[in-house]
C-alpha cells in the first residue's frame, strides 16, 4: 500500500471538520499560560471569546498578537457589576472557561467554579493559578514566570557544563512553566469534554503552572539507588571527580568540550558555523555517521570495542572493554580520538551543507541558527510550522503555527488571520449572547442533573497501543494513560536503543503500561501486530512520514485493519504542510540547535549550549501529542471519523520561545537575556545574592516606590550591594510584604529529598520495592487536577516484556501459541536478565 501523502491525502473540507468546531470558549487568560491554551483551542476550530481588562491586554507585548489569534475580543471591566453580569451569561453558553489568576480571585469576582457551574453543569472551568490553590507556602505568591521557575529549581545546577563552570544559578527566559502548563490544560479541558456525556456533565480542572512545570523536568528531578556507573558521562564522572577531591568548579567552555562524548556534541564547520550531532545510544545513528565519515573500517582496524549484546551486565563485558562503538557514554580511551577524527570531517563543509546531506541519510544532526534566523528559515515556513496573522498596527506578523493538529487541515490552522483589537467584537459577541443558547459539542444530550459527583477517569475503555521510544512518544500514552486508557507497549526483541535511552528513560515514561517484545519483521510478529491494531483505539508512533511508510504503519494500512484506529504521530522537524526537512531525525537537542535555544542559553553562536536539563522539548511535545489524540477523539466521537492526530518537537520548541519567536515588518532586535551570566530581564526581574545565597525578585515598574522604600535604597543599582547585607529570607519577608514576588532560588534535588509537600506544588513518589530492585524517585503526575474525575493511579514501569504472555493470552493465543511465538523469536520477554544492567 502506498505511504500517506500530505499533500494528496483527504483534507477537512470546511472549518466545521476542525475537532473543536461547535466548542465555544470563554478565555479570562492573561499573560502568557492561559492565553496559549486558549490560543491551542481556537487553533482547532473552537469560537473563543478573549475578555479583556480595561486598557486591553496586561502583558504589552506583540506576544499577545500571537495568543490572541484567532478569538473574538471583548473588554469588561470584572469588577462592575453590570460586566460581571455579561461575564456569566457568556459562561452560560460556553463550553470551557479558562482563567489564570491567583486563587480565589475570581470566586471573590463572582465567577469562580461553583457559581458557574451551578449557572452551566456542563462547563468545563480551567484553573491555572502559579501555584496551587492549597499551595500553603506559595499560593498567594504573585506568581511571575521567573518566581514559579526560582521557586521549582529551574535555574539551579541548569545543566552539567553549568556545574563544571562552577555558575550557579543560571537565569533563562524560556516560558517553560506557562507553556508546559497551557498544553496540559488544554489537553484536560479537550479530554473532559470528551467525557462530559457519559460522566455528568462538566468539572472544574486546576493546573497549577509550578506542578507543570515540575512534570516538565520530571527527568530532570529522577534518582535511581544505586544507579550504574556505566551510565555516568564524562562530564558527570569529572564533577564526581572534582567534589571527591574538594576541587573548585572552574572550568572554561574550551575546555568542557573534551568532556562531551564524540556522537552527543556541536562540531565546527567550513563557514565556522557549529553543527550538533545526537548519534549516541543508537546502532544505526552511530554506524551511519561513521560510515558517511568514512571512520567506521578505520576505527575497527584500530580495535575499537563493540559488543553484539548493550543489554549485558558490565561485570559480563570482555577484559578489558569500557564501553562499545555508539554505546553511551563512548569509551574513555576512545573518545578524544573519535572527536579528532569526526571534527576533521567537518570542517570539509558548510554547517548547511552537512544539515542536507545528514537530512538525506537519515542521521540526527543539525545546524546551529539563531532564533531571528529560524524565523527566515525555508523550511518552517513551507512547513506552516510558521505562519502569519494580521494585525491593524504591525501588518504580518510572523509567528509559531498550531502546537498539535490533525492531518489535512493545513488550510485553516495555517491561514493567515486578522488579529481583532481589545473590545473589537463587542457588539456581535453580545448580539450573539442575547440569542438562544448556542449548540454544546455534546453528542448524547443534556448532562445529568447531578454534575458534582465522582466520575471515572475521562479516557476510562480507550485502548492504545504505544509503539514510540525515547521521552517525547512515551510521555503521549502516560499522560492518557492518567487520564484511564489501557497502554500496551510494543517493543522490538533486538532494542535498537541502549539502556540508558529505553530503560533508564522508561522508568518514568512507562509508569502504568504494559510491555510487549515483539519482532514485527517475522510473520508471527506481523499477526500479533495485526490484532494489536484491530484492538486499539489509538496507535501512537515517533516517526517521520518516511519511516512509518516504509513500516507499513501509515494511517491508511492502520485503518484499513480497524477503520476506527486513530494514529497519533510526532516527528522532530514536522508541520502542519510538508516541508523539505520534513522527513528529517532528530531529538530535543537538534531542535535546540535549530531554533536558537542553544545559541541564546550558552550566548552565542560560537558558544552553544543545550538548555540545561533532559527533555526540555521532549515533554512538552509528548504533552501535545496526548492533546491532538485528545482532539481526534472528540472529533471521532462527534463525527465517527478517525484522524491522524499530529504534534512535533520543532511546534513545541517554538512555544518556549513565544516571548520572542515573532517578527514583523520593523521590528526592534530581540533582547532577551541570555548566555551563562544572565540573571534576569533588569533589577526588577532578577536573581539577587543575599547574604546566604539567592533568591529571586519579580516586581512591576509602578512597584518601584513602595519597593525602594521598603529596603531602602534610591536607585534599582543599589539593589545589588543591598541585598548581599542580609540572609535571603530576610528579604524575601520584606519583598512578599509589600506584595512584591520574591522567592528562594530551589533545586529539584531538595524538592525531591523532601518528597515536596501533600498540599503543595511540587510532589514526589518513592519506591522502595521498585520492580528493578532500585529505590527509585519520580516527580508525581499531579499538574492535572480535576474536582469530578478520577485520575488513573500508575504503577511502576515494568520491565520491558514483562507481560508479553498475558497480552498474547488477550488477543486469544493458546499457551501452544505463545510457546511456539517464543520458540521461533517472533515475541520476547525480555532484553536482559536483569531490569537495568548494571
Amino acid at each position: 500500500m502506498k505511504a500517506e501523502n500530505p499533500r494528496t491525502s483527504p483534507v477537512h473540507r470546511t472549518s466545521e471538520d476542525l475537532p473543536l468546531a461547535h466548542v465555544r470558549v470563554l478565555d479570562f487568560g492573561q499573560y502568557i499560560a492561559g492565553p496559549a491554551a486558549a490560543m491551542m483551542l481556537a487553533d482547532q476550530g473552537a469560537e473563543v471569546i478573549h475578555i479583556d481588562p480595561p486598557g486591553g491586554p496586561r502583558w504589552d507585548s506583540p506576544a499577545a498578537i500571537v495568543l490572541n489569534r484567532r478569538k473574538k475580543c471583548i473588554v469588561l471591566d470584572l469588577k462592575d457589576a453590570g460586566d460581571r453580569e455579561i461575564a456569566r451569561k457568556l459562561a452560560a453558553t460556553s463550553d470551557v472557561l479558562i482563567e489564570n489568576f491567583r486563587p480565589g480571585v475570581m470566586t471573590r469576582l463572582g465567577l469562580g467554579p461553583d457559581v458557574l457551574r451551578a449557572l452551566n453543569p456542563s462547563l468545563v472551568y480551567v484553573s491555572l493559578p502559579g501555584f496551587a490553590s492549597t499551595d500553603r507556602e506559595f499560593g498567594a505568591l504573585p506568581a511571575w514566570e521567573g518566581i514559579i521557575a526560582a521557586a521549582a529549581g529551574q535555574f539551579n545546577d541548569m545543566g552539567l557544563n553549568r556545574v563544571l563552570m562552577g555558575i550557579n544559578p543560571s537565569f533563562s527566559p524560556l516560558c517553560l512553566p506557562s507553556a508546559y502548563g497551557a498544553v496540559l490544560a488544554a489537553t484536560a479541558a479537550v479530554a473532559a469534554l470528551y467525557a462530559r456525556d457519559s460522566n455528568g456533565g462538566g468539572d472544574h480542572i486546576e493546573v497549577p503552572l509550578a506542578a507543570a512545570l515540575m512534570e516538565g523536568l520530571a527527568y530532570n528531578s529522577m534518582r535511581i539507588d544505586p544507579y550504574p556507573e556505566r551510565y555516568h558521562s564524562l562530564r558527570e564522572r569529572e564533577i564526581a571527580r572534582r567534589r571527591a577531591a574538594g576541587l573548585p568548579m572552574n572550568m572554561n567552555y574550551a575546555d568542557l568540550q573534551e568532556l562531551l562524548d564524540p556522537f552527543y556534541r556541536s562540531y565546527l564547520c567550513a563557514n565556522d558555523r557549529p553543527f550538533y550531532v545526537v548519534c549516541s545510544s543508537h546502532r544505526e545513528h552511530v554506524r551511519k555517521l561513521l560510515v558517511l565519515m568514512g571512520l567506521l573500517e578505520p576505527l575497527r582496524a584500530s580495535g575499537v570495542p563493540e559488543l553484539d549484546d548493550w543489554y549485558l551486565p558490565r561485570a559480563e563485558w570482555p577484559d578489558g572493554v569500557d564501553g562499545a562503538l555508539g554505546l553511551y557514554p563512548t569509551p574513555p580511551a576512545w573518545a578524544a580520538r573519535i572527536a579528532e577524527d569526526i571534527a576533521a570531517r567537518f570542517r570539509t563543509k558548510t554547517s548547511f551543507e552537512w544539515e542536507e546531506i545528514f537530512g538525506a541519510a537519515g542521521i540526527p544532526g543539525a545546524a546551529h541558527r539563531l532564533t531571528d534566523e529560524w524565523l527566515q528559515s525555508t523550511h518552517p515556513l513551507e512547513a506552516g510550522l510558521l505562519i502569519a496573522t494580521r494585525d491593524r498596527e504591525r501588518g504580518l506578523v510572523r509567528q509559531p503555527g498550531p502546537l498539535a493538529w490533525l492531518q489535512g487541515t493545513a488550510e485553516f490552522v495555517t491561514a493567515t488571520t486578522a488579529v481583532s483589537p481589545p473590545d473589537g467584537d463587542r457588539a456581535a459577541i453580545l448580539a450573539k449572547d442575547a440569542a438562544p443558547p448556542i449548540a454544546k459539542a455534546s453528542t448524547a444530550g443534556s448532562p445529568p442533573a447531578d454534575s458534582n459527583r465522582e466520575s471515572p477517569p475521562w479516557f476510562a475503555g480507550i485502548r492504545v497501543l504505544d509503539l514510540t521510544n525515547v521521552i517525547a512518544g512515551p510521555t503521549i500514552s502516560a499522560l492518557l494513560a492518567r487520564f484511564g486508557a489501557e497502554v500496551i507497549n510494543l517493543d522490538p526483541v533486538r532494542p535498537a536503543f541502549d539502556p540508558w535511552c529505553t530503560i533508564v528513560f522508561g522508568m518514568h515514561g512507562n509508569q502504568g503500561k504494559r510491555s510487549l517484545l515483539c519482532d514485527l519483521k517475522s510473520a508471527g510478529g506481523q499477526e500479533v501486530l495485526r490484532r494489536l491494531l484491530a484492538w486499539a483505539d489509538v496507535v501512537t508512533i515517533n516517526a517521520s512520514e518516511r519511516q512509518i511508510a516504509g513500516l507499513h504503519l501509515t494511517a491508511a494500512e492502520i485503518q484499513a485493519i480497524n477503520p476506527r484506529a486513530i494514529l497519533c504521530r510526532i516527528d522532530a522537524f514536522g508541520g502542519p504542510r510538508p516541508g523539505p526537512h520534513s522527513d528529517y531525525p532528530g531529538y530535543d537537542d537538534l531542535v535546540q540547535a535549530s531554533t536558537g535555544i542553544m545559541a541564546r542559553f550558552g550566548g552565542s553562536l560560537a558558544t552553544p549550549e543545550e538548555h540545561a536539563h533532559v527533555g526540555t522539548i521532549d515533554v512538552l511535545c509528548g504533552f501535545c501529542g496526548a492533546l491532538s489524540t485528545a482532539m481526534a477523539l472528540l472529533h471521532r466521537q462527534r463525527s465517527g471519523k478517525a484522524s491522524t492526530a499530529r504534534a512535533s518537537l520543532a511546534a513545541a520548541g517554538q512555544l518556549i520561545q513565544l516571548p520572542f519567536m515573532f517578527d514583523f515588518a520593523g521590528r526592534p532586535p530581540h533582547d532577551e537575556p541570555r548566555g551563562p551570566q544572565a540573571k534576569g530581564y533588569g533589577p526588577l526581574y532578577r536573581c539577587y545574592e543575599a547574604s546566604d545565597g539567592w533568591f529571586f525578585l519579580a516586581a512591576k515598574p509602578t512597584q518601584w516606590t513602595a519597593l525602594s522604600r521598603g529596603i531602602g535604597v534610591d536607585a534599582p543599582d543599589q539593589l545589588l550591594q543591598r541585598f548581599r547585607n542580609a540572609p535571603r529570607q530576610h528579604w524575601i519577608d520584606r519583598l512578599r510584604a509589600l506584595d512584591v514576588g520574591a522567592v528562594d532560588i530551589g533545586s529539584l534535588a531538595a524538592w525531591r529529598a523532601r518528597m515536596g509537600d501533600a498540599d503543595g506544588s511540587f510532589q514526589f513518589c518513592r519506591y522502595d520495592a521498585h520492580p528493578s530492585g532500585h529505590v527509585v524517585e519520580l516527580a508525581a503526575p499531579n499538574a492535572i487536577r480535576p474536582a469530578r474525575a478520577r485520575l488513573a493511579p500508575l504503577a511502576p514501569a515494568e520491565k520491558y516484556g514483562a507481560s508479553t504472555r498475558a497480552v498474547l493470552a488477550e488477543l486469544g493465543y493458546g499457551a501452544a501459541d505463545v510457546e511456539n511465538l517464543l520458540g521461533v523469536g517472533a515475541v520476547a520477554e525480555s532484553w536482559s536478565r536483569h531490569y537495568l544492567p548494571g
